[in-house]
């Protein structure tokens, strides 16, 4: 029999299997991070609830509450929300190395497929192979969505209020396309002056313990240790952040200012350092909020992309690990690989890549980094922590909007059929059913909430079945 936090492979299937244990290594959280990188399909909200199964519902490292509080911050932030939240939890575990670990693998992944096929792309326009070997991954992505909406809802929504406000901000963003700051601001004013006036109906889930001071299944030790206050690295220091904003402003703006003094403003590489710089203080609400944006500035005004390869690159982020973001790496390649100025095409092309993806992700850690102490010191604030349950609720909504969003994309050969062929022309909707995507969401759906397949499971043999089809279709042609 052991004691304290060190429990014993039998005591722990006896009183609760997968307790956390008081530490995590590094190693042991490198690898995991390399095995969310590789999983992380599908946008944020797959993200998250990968990071969720992973790092909540498996190895139970940091609890529910937490990593919901810090999701509530990265959803504040401009940028990647999903790369955020999984940087300030690899700071929380391991410190900066932590974080920059975590932020950086997230990534790594779908910027190695994304640069591939923009290679690809640019030098022969021919990616049927790819799209065979994704077209059972959408599927599979939408049931690991619908698992979390469940699984965050169920622990998230407890009262009639916050269920109201879930059911709201999906309307709102769904069905009026109010803005995703707006939504949050919202709910929060509403959650701080909710926990004010009626405490009851705006209840924050509380670190629940079981007899005799032990703690319970649902409660991580890491939890434990850092709300006990002796971890150096989660306190608030003004000389700490004045060293966090110097380091990474010099990281994020070196670079461009470098490439302003030897090329000039007028240089590719300059516009394009500048630009998604811009872009990645803006981009509130996720990749869909600022791409229109983007494809209007690269289109028309630089002249990087022609008409419809804006679309072109959103399909290919869409196909591979890490966020959707990464678009914005294919709009960088073809615009540098285009105004190669005395490079190599696709040399140039790499290096527009590659400084499109820097300046982007560069300031996700400095807000991380920054911002991250102060929000773990405010977790005690009654009023905050109304305010921040209440952005969750809306966070639910939001989620179920990608979802729902997810689904139609998924199930339906394309929006643009839904409406043209269902309203327009009077044909019923179900002639525009992708049939065997619809197939394999049904059986990655089963295979989740039925059979309990791990994501990885579920994940290839989708892809599998999608493989085999589209094998079965090239015989049939």
């Amino acid at each position: 029999m052991s004691t304290g936090n060190q429990v014993s492979h039998g005591d722990t299937k006896d009183f609760c299997e997968g307790m956390p244990r008081a530490s995590v290594t590094f190693r042991e959280a490198f690898w995991v991070w390399v095995r969310v990188a590789f999983n992380s399909f599908g946008g944020p909200a797959a993200q998250i609830a990968v990071m969720h199964r992973y790092l909540v519902e498996e190895r139970r490292w940091i609890s529910e509450e937490r990593f919901l509080h810090a999701l509530n911050y990265c959803m504040l932030l401009p940028g990647p929300e999903a790369q955020q939240l999984a940087t300030y939890i690899g700071w929380l575990l391991h410190k900066t190395r932590g974080g920059i670990v975590a932020g950086t693998l997230f990534v790594m992944p779908g910027f190695l497929f994304m640069l591939v096929l923009s290679i690809l792309y640019a030098g022969y326009q021919n990616l049927s192979v790819v799209q065979w070997l994704f077209f059972g991954l959408k599927p599979a992505v939408l049931a690991i969505v619908l698992e979390a909406v469940l699984r965050i809802g169920k622990r998230a929504l407890k009262t009639r209020q916050m269920i109201l406000l879930a059911a709201l901000a999906f309307v709102a963003i769904f069905f009026y396309d109010v803005p995703f700051p707006l939504i949050v601001l919202s709910s929060a004013i509403i959650g701080f002056l909710g926990g004010r006036f009626r405490p009851d109906a705006f209840a924050v889930s509380q670190t629940q313990t079981g007899t005799n001071g032990q703690m319970a299944c649902d409660v991580p030790a890491i939890d434990t240790l850092l709300d006990a206050g002796n971890v150096e690295h989660v306190r608030p220091s003004l000389s700490r952040s004045l060293g966090v904003v110097l380091v990474w402003s010099v990281l994020w703006l070196g670079p461009i200012l470098l490439i302003f003094l030897y090329l000039g403003s007028q240089n590719v590489y300059f516009q394009e350092a500048l630009f998604f710089s811009k872009t990645a203080v803006v981009t509130f609400g996720g990749a869909y909020a600022v791409l229109a944006y983007v494809a209007q500035q690269a289109v028309d005004f630089y002249g990087w992309l022609k008409p419809g390869e804006m679309l072109d690159g959103l399909g290919l982020a869409e196909t591979t690990p890490g966020p959707l973001i990464l678009v914005l790496q294919f709009v960088g390649f073809l615009g540098a690989y285009r105004n190669p100025g005395g490079l190599d095409p696709m040399l140039a092309g790499v290096l527009g890549s590659v400084l499109t993806v820097w300046v982007t992700f560069v300031p996700c850690f400095l807000f991380i980094f920054l911002g991250a102490p102060y929000i773990e010191a405010l977790r005690g604030n009654r009023s905050l922590k109304t305010a921040m349950s209440s952005i969750t609720a809306a966070v639910v909504g939001v989620v179920l909007n990608l979802a729902v969003w997810f689904a139609l994309n998924t199930i339906f050969r394309s929006l643009r059929d839904v409406y043209f062929l269902g309203a327009h022309l009077q044909v019923p909707v179900w002639n525009t059913i992708n049939v065997p995507s619809l197939f394999i969401a049904v059986f990655a759906m089963l295979a989740i909430f039925r059979f309990k397949f791990s994501v990885i499971k579920t994940i290839g043999c989708s892809v599998g079945l999608g493989v085999i089809y589209n094998l079965l279709k090239w015989g049939a042609l």
